[in-house]
């Protein structure tokens, strides 16, 4: 190892590579970044080709990134002509992230291979094992989902994804790191397996993984343990080390989201060193905070395009509509009981709409910075936004996104499906029980503009419902660019793919502010490893 100060990180589950970026940005000075990402392992294509392109730029020291990048993320050039111009960074990046999935024979081989030649120098100090397995298995949602889908219990008990967890367990128990971050969603906690809670399974698994996967033979032998801790409790005050301990509210830390993850520190124990914990930040960060000025953009019909005058004219109609008449849905009480007529709201945002507005672009060619973390989101040489494109809207959906804003607006919550006017209600037989009363509805959701947004999920590449932008004006759902700025992605993070894949790989990743944090409290176990 060249640097002594310089730590490895391997990266499995990578997605985007939310966790490396954090990672990688962790500065002990401006230009002293103790961390280096070694490997980065996805299984999705797409994903992986973030990966590569972000790898590249980092392979470029900080302020150094060759205009060539710039240009790629604004159009100009191609990616292929972007790595023919660099080939030894470009060779590196695609050396660093593996499409590869984990869980099979031939990927767990090729990851085994890559580790055995990585980290067989024992020069190359402690090293630190980064990410979380896919995590639908687990999830509230998706275990409630298979039902739907009349998967039932039988086939979610079946789920390879339950025990991917394992692929994970055995990269420690072969290679041993130092020290390990483990990241899921809060379902893992309520998960069960054959009647048994997993997450037990899965504490019990970490903390000895060599037994776990039986590399133990002799019951003799001593077995490679760690120590797993909270990063938002300290050990002295864990509750019976209640599973609720390990869950990280990423709105107390800065975060412009009301995001909760498990998340695991392991410190092997012969090490003996207690980490320190996430420091809260007095204040939530609002959304508007995060996305107010990036610029202001519209929505086109599903197979249809508009002009800017067509969408303009078609909610400029909603006056003549029949459910605007529905005086009894129009006229509500906000929170201090008093009674608002939200036909007077809405005509006052139709006299807001803009005649001229766009759909976006992946490249926009306008100044923008927001108000929160300048310094960590934006880049002078970018000179404009990136992967800021809308997503078009049935025409009733956009309708529905306009009274829902409105409705926000005035009464700073999102409205429930009772409380739309009849004629705004979806068509679908899934909307009404047989008996009348209405299903799903909390449906349609604002990002309300002066509260952390509501948790990015990797659902946004199926609708936009769950993320309708606060402001009427635009009435449309959120940009690829938008979610990368509430996940607290950097302004030059590029993400590959079509749009659909893109709100995929930004809903699933770990925010790199908080891995940031994170990184912070690694870096001070992991040197005092090294000393």
């Amino acid at each position: 190892m060249k640097n002594a100060k310089l730590f490895y990180i391997v990266d499995l589950f990578a997605g985007p590579g939310g966790l490396s970026e954090g990672f990688c940005s962790y500065a002990v000075k401006e230009k002293s970044h103790p961390f280096k990402i070694v490997s980065s392992v996805e299984m999705d294509s797409h994903a992986h080709r973030t990966l590569v392109l972000r790898s590249f730029f980092r392979e470029f020291p900080k302020g150094k990134v060759p205009e060539e990048y710039y240009k790629y993320l604004r159009g100009e050039i191609s990616r292929e002509l972007l790595f023919e111009k660099y080939p030894k960074e470009a060779e590196m990046a695609q050396h660093i992230a593996m499409n590869v999935t984990l869980g099979t024979p031939d990927g767990n081989k090729l990851i085994r291979e890559r580790l055995k030649k990585l980290l067989k120098s024992s020069s190359i100090g402690p090293w630190v094992l980064i990410g979380g397995p896919p995590c639908q298995a687990y999830s509230t949602i998706g275990r409630s989902r298979q039902q739907a889908n009349g998967k039932g219990k039988d086939k979610y008990q079946k789920d390879q994804r339950n025990f991917l967890y394992k692929e994970y367990l055995q990269i420690l128990a072969e290679f041993k790191p130092a020290v390990f971050i483990m990241e899921n969603v809060p379902g893992i906690l309520s998960a069960e397996v054959g009647g048994e809670r997993i997450f037990g399974r899965i504490l019990t698994d970490l903390s000895k993984p060599s037994n776990a996967i039986s590399l133990i033979k002799d019951k003799g032998k001593k077995d490679l343990e760690y120590k797993i801790y909270s990063l938002s409790v300290p050990e002295s005050e864990f509750k019976d080390h209640d599973p609720r301990d390990y869950v990280i509210k990423f709105e107390d830390y800065g975060i412009p989201q009301a995001r909760h993850r498990v998340i695991l520190l392991g410190i092997r124990k012969d090490f003996d060193i207690k980490p320190g914990i996430l420091v809260k930040n007095p204040n939530e960060v609002p959304v508007k905070n995060v996305i107010s000025d990036l610029p202001k953009l519209r929505s086109d019909f599903t197979h249809k395009k508009l002009t800017s005058h067509e969408w303009y004219d078609f909610l400029r109609s909603i006056p003549s509509q029949s459910w605007f008449h529905e005086d009894e849905k129009l006229i509500i009480k906000n929170n201090k009981g008093r009674k608002i007529n939200l036909k007077q709201d809405i005509l006052k945002f139709i006299k807001k709409l803009p005649k001229r507005l766009t759909v976006g672009s992946e490249y926009m060619k306008m100044k923008s910075i927001p108000t929160y973390r300048k310094d960590w989101y934006s880049d002078k040489k970018l000179k404009g936004v990136i992967n800021h494109t809308t997503r078009p809207h049935m025409d009733r959906d956009l309708l529905r996104y306009f009274y829902s804003a409105v409705y926000a607006n005035i009464i700073g919550k999102s409205p429930r499906l009772t409380e739309f006017p009849t004629g705004l209600l979806p068509n679908h037989q899934n909307v009404l029980h047989h008996n009348g009363y209405i299903k799903f509805n909390d449906r349609f959701h604002v990002q309300l503009k002066n509260n952390p947004s509501r948790t990015i999920t990797c659902h946004l590449s199926k609708d936009g419902h769950s993320s309708i932008h606060y402001d009427p004006v635009q009435c449309r759902s959120i940009t690829v660019r938008e979610a990368a700025r509430i996940q607290t992605f950097p302004d030059n993070y590029f993400f590959e793919g079509p749009r659909t894949q893109k709100f995929k790989q930004v809903g699933n990743a770990v925010p790199p502010l908080i891995a940031y944090q994170i990184a912070e409290i690694v870096y001070n176990v992991i040197k005092n490893i090294n000393d």
